[in-house]
């Protein structure tokens, strides 16, 4: 009976549990309650670890797996309820077998941590240091001061349960992410980095992301994420030239990746002129082979003095590669600065009481950090488009005809150096780990590396690993004090799923 209680409740809550019921029951004289006394003289509970694991499973699996049921309710209510809408996918492919996974994890986690803590401080002890003489490899493998860390985060391996999709590959490379992120601290903060310039930040990965993202935007459509894809396209309204109104319907106008798909097609044709069918009626087509002719129907209404085809496709009816960029600027800026007001008005409500005690440097905090953050959106965006036309007006056609997408997006990118907060570190590490996803996608494409089978859930256990091992050598510092730390607590079961028990408190 006591194991099974220990499966449902740990000792706080059976104790809050029983006392609420003596208190329910005081009045009635055919059960006896206890007294304070009796109830602060009783012996404490000690629970069983592997029991509490699985306890620690089993909420987390419930937990997870009705969190994602009221979700996914809450979304079809709300798109059921607009006209026209198609029924939302599932947002997880299985939901059973990733609540599964994590709950393995949380489990496996901790049993190991522990058992192998044990087997070392065995191993530690006078009685058995023959073993070190017979093994010494082994030994000094299982006394390593890390080896807990590290041997617990082969729990990872449990990841693998969760089904082989977009998911998982996110999951594993925001982990990775982040714990190279944390790596950079610890390094930092142990004094191995004194000498980084101060100019050196996360914004120079943002560069380095925004150019292999647009890069990939253009050539490889398939590996590149939708959302960047929706975000380049829908801000685009001077590059990406729409229907006009009164258009023959028997006119054929390319779609917005067709537009996207002729700028990779005239880099692998090493940018070739413009030849408009204004100063050349009698030819059928003044379109180079190669290229789709689906574009003709913007290029053909392209001003005549345009040098490059891919300023006739661009921005047809001006004359002048610098003005789309200025327009494109002004055109998206209010976009872009009415949705972040949105979104960071909205995450600013959770810090109400600062907004109350000082208004004025809150709000002035808000409105720096959407203007800045805008800013970069849209110079960044406007800035990859315009690099096409810049380079082509000041590169040799054949130099870096591919390569120059690349490199407008970094430099366009680098525009982000104006913005050092912290909500600008948080979307540049989104950006990276964006890129990285793309970027392992496109090399297995192009078959610059291999894939491998199961790759992520391997990243992802190394990633642990080496959240582990920094929880463990620098718990003190602010490395240690990080929120990603708090998920190591809870594996570890310094923190309850649950109420915390008294030991727990003590620890706190």
């Amino acid at each position: 009976m006591v194991r099974v209680t220990e499966l449902l409740v740990n000792s706080r809550e059976y104790e809050a549990i029983q006392n609420a019921i003596n208190d329910s029951i005081t009045d009635d004289p055919r059960f006896p309650s206890m007294s304070p006394v009796q109830r602060a003289k009783k012996p404490p509970v000690k629970e069983n670890p592997n029991l509490a694991a699985f306890r620690a499973a089993t909420r987390v699996y419930i937990g997870t797996r009705g969190g994602l049921k009221v979700l996914q309710t809450l979304l079809a209510a709300v798109t059921t309820r607009q006209p026209g809408a198609k029924p939302r996918k599932n947002l997880i492919a299985s939901p059973h077998r990733f609540a599964l996974s994590i709950s393995t994890l949380l489990f496996f986690h901790r049993v190991l941590y522990r058992l192998i803590t044990i087997i070392r401080l065995q191993l530690m002890h006078e009685k058995v240091k023959t073993i070190r003489s017979r093994w010494p490899r082994i030994f000094d493998l299982l006394t390593w001061k890390l080896a807990p860390a590290v041997g617990a985060s082969l729990s990872g391996l449990a990841l693998g349960i969760c089904p082989n999709d977009q998911l998982r590959i996110t999951i594993a490379i925001y982990v990775f992410v982040r714990a190279a992120e944390l790596l950079f601290q610890g390094a930092e903060t142990a004094g191995y980095l004194k000498n980084r310039p101060k100019w050196m930040g996360s914004w120079i990965l943002f560069a380095l992301s925004q150019g292999q993202l647009f890069h990939a935007f253009v050539f490889d459509p398939d590996c590149t994420p939708e959302s960047y894809s929706s975000l380049m396209i829908k801000n685009t309204p001077e590059y990406i030239q729409k229907r006009p109104e009164g258009l023959s319907d028997k006119v054929v106008w390319p779609s917005d990746r067709q537009v996207v798909d002729g700028i990779a097609d005239m880099a692998r044709l090493r940018w070739p002129l413009y030849v408009s069918p204004i100063l050349r009626p009698n030819d059928v087509t003044t379109l180079p082979a190669g290229v789709n002719p689906a574009i003709s129907s913007i290029t053909s209404r392209a001003h005549p003095a345009l040098q490059s085809l891919s300023c006739a496709l661009l921005h047809p009816s001006e004359t002048s590669c610098f003005t789309p960029v200025l327009r494109q600027i002004l055109l998206s800026f209010n976009s872009f600065a009415r949705g972040f007001t949105l979104y960071y008005s909205a995450f600013s409500l959770l810090r109400f009481r600062d907004l109350t005690k000082q208004p004025i440097p809150f709000l002035s905090d808000l409105m720096a950090r959407i203007i800045k953050v805008t800013t970069v959106f849209c110079l960044s965006i406007a800035g990859s488009w315009g690099s096409i036309c810049f380079f082509n007006n000041f590169l040799p056609k054949s130099l870096f005809p591919k390569f120059r997408i690349f490199l407008g997006g970094a430099v366009s990118g680098s525009i982000a150096i104006i913005d050092r907060s912290a909500t600008a570190h948080e979307n540049n590490m989104y950006a990276v780990r964006n890129s990285l996803s793309t970027l392992w996608k496109v090399g297995v494409k192009r078959r610059w590396w291999k894939s491998i089978k199961g790759g992520d859930v391997y990243i992802f256990v190394a990633a642990l690993a080496t959240l582990n091992m920094l929880y463990d050598g620098m718990r003190e510092t602010e490395v240690g004090r990080a929120g990603t730390m708090m998920a190591i607590k809870l594996l570890r079961g310094d923190i309850e799923v649950g109420l915390k028990t008294k030991q727990q408190d003590k620890d706190t």
